[in-house]
């Protein structure tokens, strides 16, 4: 259901309703000017469920099956907004006028100003068989783009193709915009509806950059094991691309590799998919254990079920095996005519104007040459079904979807792109809730408001930055770097249109990159999965053991990571003075992450990601308590922080602890693809004594706060108690030095430095908090 929007759950001062609303040829919003020059073929409902928002429609002089009309003027306001830069991926992108605006956006907030002027929020949805983006328009206008797909499917009265929501908070303006959009199209859920995978509290590894295609069960094994040796065990293991059976057009699939034999870049792309069965190399697979474990005769010894149970049983901690497949099956879709696979035939893809204007992409290129094999939308759960009832039965957990927008390019003879799409994902939805506990999936290469809008009624986890690139496919040498920065920013500001729809997932890493450690703070704090994809037996434990617990676990944040506010409106990327910082909440604490990613991104005049070393260099910034939202996380038990005066922060990487004020700021200088994580904790005084204390955490972990699982003060007994998940140096601020202090009970040595309390805590040989007492 949509949330309650009253008057009491916003503090904007004089609600004049409507919030927003078209006054002639002016959008206002709480009397003030928006958008200016509206034409009067232009609409404007508001809504039924709340004052703050109201639907916009247009009515055209021709039924088309594509409409670029413009909304009005947009002149002179700071916006953020998120934009398709590539086919299958978005991005931020900041402006003060309409010509700004970049094409395919999803999603404009509109800075409000200090005379009145609310937050606004434009986004647009879908109307019928008709999808909605922006784009720049003629003299500062924004147009609204009314697309089927489908020149088949036709239209020229719409009401409702783009909402406008107003509010004086940027975070509860998108997530009641969200609920009012859910009420309204009936077509998805939102995320605080759903329960994201088991997956995102392991550690995982794939194996995509390990093996790329040439991934094997012994290659498998061994990356395993080498992780399980060095003291990080994971609870996740993502087979990859590779583990399918596929063939090029031209291939005869009785005599070839089944595809693998294609394992340069790219080179599979144009393959389809001959078997739902894995191929040859894990299809070959032979039980050490021979084919009978039981006794009972119920196990074969052969086969990827018998190599999933294999794994198990020798690698306790892992919990989860996914395996990648592409939403058509694999990157081309299914080989048509081919026995044993359901219904397909070749389609041409074909770019919308749109899309033509993205960046160059090796997979759209490989795709629209070849042609996709479309099983026709009736016939999806076969698809779904062979596919997912054969690797449920060989032990399979879960699937990585990839290749998810692509629906868009083969809509034309299927009603268009939005009831294709409610074709397939009505049928992956039926066939995950069946075969994989209804949430057994990872989204990927989604970034699209068809998927968010209609996609999600089950799917709960996807990725929401462009892949983890190792160096720059485009050949530029600095992209080792800067390409990092900008996957930080794809992931961070996304989370603030996705998060709402699915848990963000913000890909793998590798540990041993010159950029590992800034990629693993960054997933340290994102409330995310943590999965590397290093190769076998090339890791960088000293790091990976600041993210995983010995049992395979990790310390993850209670939400999901997003911008700080004095973020949201600028460029982290190429201004060359912001600083990225991000926030999040464990259970007692917040954490601050501050990055500097500047130094390239995308480039509007080549339409492309580029290096921009010119604002590669230092920059600082200003960190206080108040950049974390402490009532904005999306948790059930919000920390309190009504009545606090102080805060305690310790910085991760200078081991320094600064006490602050709320409103008190800290200033941080960071170099180029550095960072600094702070875990801030309200300080609370001990009843009946002077003592001030406030727990800080797992010092050794990245995000040390997250090793709190539960906080009790005992004003009778003048003591603390701090039930700690993980083992290594805790520390807590306290303004005096406790008499003892005790783990399960017993008295242990601690140290007193700083106006903190240091114990080292043994891991318990489970994966049972640790409770400490300090007693004052």
């Amino acid at each position: 259901m949509a949330p309650s929007l009253t008057k009491e759950n916003s503090s904007i001062a004089e609600i004049k309703p409507p919030l927003i609303s078209l006054q002639g040829p002016e959008f206002v919003a709480n009397g003030h000017l928006v958008l200016s020059d509206v034409p009067p073929n232009v609409v404007a409902t508001p809504s039924a469920a709340t004052a703050y928002g109201c639907f916009v429609g247009f009515d055209a002089d021709e039924a088309k099956s594509r409409h670029v009309v413009s909304i009005g003027k947009l002149k002179g306001i700071r916006f953020m907004s998120i934009f398709r830069f590539k086919v299958w991926w978005t991005t931020h992108w900041v402006g003060d006028n309409g010509r700004d605006l970049e094409n395919e956006t999803q999603m404009v907030i509109l800075e409000k100003s200090d005379s009145g002027r609310p937050y606004v929020l434009l986004l647009p949805i879908v109307e019928g068989p008709f999808r909605s983006s922006l784009q720049p328009g003629e003299d500062d206008s924004v147009d609204l783009c009314v697309e089927s797909g489908s020149t088949k499917v036709a239209g020229g009265n719409f009401r409702s193709s783009l909402y406008i929501h107003a509010g004086d908070d940027p975070y509860r303006l998108v997530k009641e915009a969200m609920g009012v959009v859910r009420a309204h199209l009936g077509t998805f859920k939102l995320l605080e509806e759903k329960t994201p995978p088991g997956i995102v509290d392991k550690f995982g590894w794939c194996t995509w950059d390990a093996f790329y295609l040439k991934v094997h069960p012994q290659g498998v094994w061994e990356g395993v094991k080498g992780l399980v040796d060095g003291g990080c065990p994971p609870g996740l293991v993502l087979i990859d691309d590779g583990w399918q059976s596929i063939s090029h057009d031209d291939d005869d699939p009785t005599t070839d590799q089944e595809g693998m034999n294609r394992t340069a870049a790219g080179e599979q792309m144009p393959c389809r998919l001959i078997k739902f069965k894995e191929n040859y190399k894990f299809r070959d697979y032979v039980s050490p254990k021979g084919s009978d474990p039981t006794g009972q005769g119920k196990r074969k010894g052969k086969g990827m079920g018998a190599f999933v149970r294999d794994l198990k049983d020798e690698f306790r901690t892992v919990d989860y095996v996914y395996v990648w497949h592409a939403l058509c099956g694999y990157w081309g879709g299914l080989r048509p005519k081919y026995p044993g696979l359901p219904e397909s035939n070749v389609i041409a893809p074909k770019l919308s104007p749109g899309l033509e204007l993205t960046m160059e992409d090796l997979a759209v290129d490989k795709i629209v040459n070849n042609g996709v094999g479309l099983v026709p939308p009736e016939k999806a759960d076969e698809l779904y079904e062979g596919l997912h009832s054969h690797l449920e039965s060989v032990g399979i957990d879960g699937v990585k979807v990839d290749v998810i927008h692509l629906l868009e390019m083969v809509c034309e003879e299927y009603g268009g792109r939005v009831e294709l799409a409610k074709a397939y994902y009505k049928a992956l939805t039926a066939s995950v809730k069946k075969h994989f506990k209804g949430n057994g999936v990872i989204a990927s290469m989604e970034h699209c408001n068809d998927f968010m809008l209609l996609g999600t009624e089950a799917i709960s986890l996807g990725r929401v930055g462009d892949d983890f690139w190792c160096t720059d496919p485009s050949g530029d040498p600095n992209g080792t770097f800067w390409l990092q920065g900008c996957h930080m920013v794809h992931c961070a500001y996304n989370s603030l249109w996705m998060g709402n729809f699915i848990h963000p997932d913000w890909d793998m890493f590798q540990s041993t990159h010159p950029c590992a450690v800034f990629h693993a703070a960054s997933r340290a704090i994102s409330g995310g999965p943590i999965y590397v994809s290093d190769s076998v037996g090339k890791h960088n434990f000293e790091l990976l053991k600041t993210l995983v617990l010995p049992d395979g676990s990790i310390l993850r944040c209670q939400c999901y990571a997003l911008p700080t506010r004095d973020c949201l409106f600028q460029d982290p990327l190429h201004d060359g003075t912001t600083m990225l910082k991000i926030w999040n909440l464990n259970k007692f604490t917040g954490v601050l992450g501050a990055f500097n990613c500047q130094g390239g991104g995308w480039c509007r005049e080549s339409r492309r990601n580029k290096c921009a070393s010119q604002y590669s260099h230092a920059v600082t910034a200003m960190a206080s308590p108040k950049d974390i939202e402490w009532r904005n996380g999306n948790t059930n038990s919000p920390i309190s922080i009504e009545g606090v005066q102080l805060f305690a922060m310790y910085m991760f990487k200078a081991k320094k602890l600064v006490l602050s004020k709320p409103s008190q700021k800290t200033g941080i200088s960071l170099d180029p693809f550095d960072f600094e994580l702070m875990t801030v904790s309200p300080v609370t005084v001990l009843a009946g004594t002077s003592v001030q204390f406030a727990p800080i955490g797992l010092v050794n972990m990245l995000n040390s706060g997250g090793a709190i699982e539960s906080l009790t003060f005992d004003g009778e007994e003048n003591s603390v108690r701090v039930a700690v998940k993980g083992t290594g140096e805790m520390r807590a601020f306290s303004s005096e030095k406790p008499r003892s202090c005790r783990i399960n009970g017993e008295d242990v040595a601690f140290a007193y430095d700083e106006c903190m309390v240091i114990i080292q805590v043994p891991w318990p040989n489970s994966s049972n908090p640790s409770l400490i007492d300090y007693l004052f």
